[in-house]
C-alpha cells in the first residue's frame, strides 16, 4: 500500500532533526487497524515505523500519538518490550499531522488467536508469554519510570465510562436504545478501583510482535489507549477473547483447548494472579460489558470519520458493520452482570 505522506518533505525534516538519519525515506502504509495510521519507513540507515494522527478532524483526546511516544520512551529503557523511540514531531505542517518514529521490529504477528499454524506446545508458550508480559507491565511502578502523572486520579472505570460516553456522543450518528441502556447501567455500577498500574488499553495478540524463532515478545505496539488505571481493565480485555467467536481475529469461544494447547480462561487467570500476587479476579461480566462498550464507541468514531471521509483503513465498512453486534453483545454481558431488561 503506497504512502499518502510527502516523502521528500519528511526526509528533509528527518535529515535535520534525527541523529544518524541517512535518507531518503521510502514509506509504505501498513494494512490493518482503524486508529493511528502506521507506516514502514525504509532508509539507507535502517527501517523505522511511523505513527501519525489521522488527517482531518478528530475527536478531543483521541489519537494521541504524543502519549504513545511518551509511554514507549518511559518503558523501553527498563527492558520492557516497548519499541525504542526515535523522534516525535509535534509540528503538523511537516506531513499534515503530529507523528513519531520508532524502531521497526521484524518478527511474527499473529492475526488469528487460534494460531492455526503452530503446534500445541507452541500455542501454549505463546499465550503464557502474553500473560506474563501483561503481568510484567502491571508490576512496573509508574512513578519509577516517570509516568506518575500519566493518568488522572480517582476511580478508573467511572472516568472511563464517562470518557467513552463523551466520545460516543461526539461521533453519534444514530439513536440506538440498547446503547442508551448500556451507558446508563455502566455509569451507575462502575466497580471501585483497588490497584493502579500502567494500562496498555488494547492488549491483544495482534498488538504483539513475537521473535521469529521463539515464543518471546519483542515488541508490544499500539499504545494509543494507554493510561494509568485499574489493571483489571487490561486483564478483562484480554480475557474477553475467550468469550468472542472464533473467526473474530483473537476470538477463542468454542476452541478445543485440550487438543490445541491454547490455555483455558481459568488457566490464564491463575497464571496472571500468580504473577501479580492476586488471590483471584472478580466476576468479569461487568468488565466484558464495559470493554465491548468501549470498542463500540471506537467503531462509532470510525463510522463518523468514514462519513466525513477520514477513515484510516480500507476495511472501515467491515469494522462499522460490527457496531450493532458489539452493542448487543455488551448488553448481553450487562444483563449477566445484573442489568434490568
Amino acid at each position: 500500500m503506497m504512502s499518502d505522506i510527502d516523502q521528500v518533505r519528511l526526509s528533509d525534516w528527518l535529515g535535520e532533526h534525527l541523529e544518524g538519519f541517512r535518507g531518503p525515506a521510502t514509506l509504505t502504509r501498513l494494512s490493518g487497524g482503524q486508529s493511528n495510521p502506521t507506516y514502514r519507513v525504509d532508509t539507507a540507515g535502517g527501517s523505522y515505523a511511523l505513527r501519525r494522527k489521522p488527517f482531518g478532524a478528530i475527536l478531543p483526546s483521541a489519537h494521541a500519538v504524543e502519549r504513545e511516544y511518551q509511554v514507549i520512551a518511559a518503558l523501553h529503557p527498563t527492558g520492557y518490550p516497548a519499541p525504542r523511540p526515535a523522534i516525535l514531531c509535534e509540528d503538523p505542517t511537516i506531513i499534515g499531522s503530529v507523528f513519531y518514529l520508532m524502531e521497526f521490529k521484524a518478527g511474527r504477528s499473529f492475526m488469528n488467536g487460534q494460531l492455526p499454524d503452530q503446534t500445541p506446545t507452541e500455542r501454549r508458550a505463546i499465550y503464557e508469554t502474553m500473560v506474563d508480559t501483561l503481568a510484567r507491565l502491571h508490576s512496573i511502578d509508574p512513578a519509577s519510570v516517570g509516568l506518575g502523572d500519566y493518568g488522572k486520579p480517582g476511580n478508573y472505570f467511572e472516568r472511563q465510562v464517562a470518557r467513552w460516553t463523551r466520545q460516543y456522543r461526539a461521533s453519534q450518528t444514530d439513536d440506538l436504545a440498547v446503547v442508551e441502556k448500556l451507558m446508563d447501567f455502566l455509569g451507575r455500577t462502575a466497580p471501585p478501583q483497588t490497584r493502579t498500574s500502567i494500562i496498555h488499553g488494547d492488549y491483544r495478540i495482534d498488538n504483539l510482535i513475537y521473535a521469529p524463532d521463539r515464543p518471546e515478545i519483542i515488541a508490544v505496539i499500539d499504545w494509543e489507549l494507554s493510561t494509568l488505571g485499574d489493571p483489571l481493565a487490561d486483564f478483562a480485555y484480554l480475557a474477553m477473547n475467550w468469550t468472542m467467536p472464533r473467526g473474530d481475529r483473537a476470538g477463542l469461544a468454542g476452541v478445543d483447548f485440550a487438543a490445541t494447547g491454547v490455555p483455558t480462561l481459568a488457566e490464564i487467570t491463575a497464571r496472571y494472579c500468580e504473577k501479580t500476587g492476586r488471590d483471584g479476579v472478580p466476576d468479569l461480566e461487568w468488565y466484558f460489558a464495559y470493554n465491548l462498550f468501549r470498542l463500540m464507541s471506537i467503531v462509532q468514531g470510525i463510522k463518523k470519520r468514514m462519513i466525513d471521509g477520514n477513515a484510516a483503513g480500507a476495511d472501515a465498512q467491515a469494522t462499522i458493520d460490527r457496531l450493532i453486534p458489539l452493542a448487543d453483545a455488551a448488553w448481553t454481558h450487562a444483563r449477566a452482570a445484573g442489568a434490568d431488561a
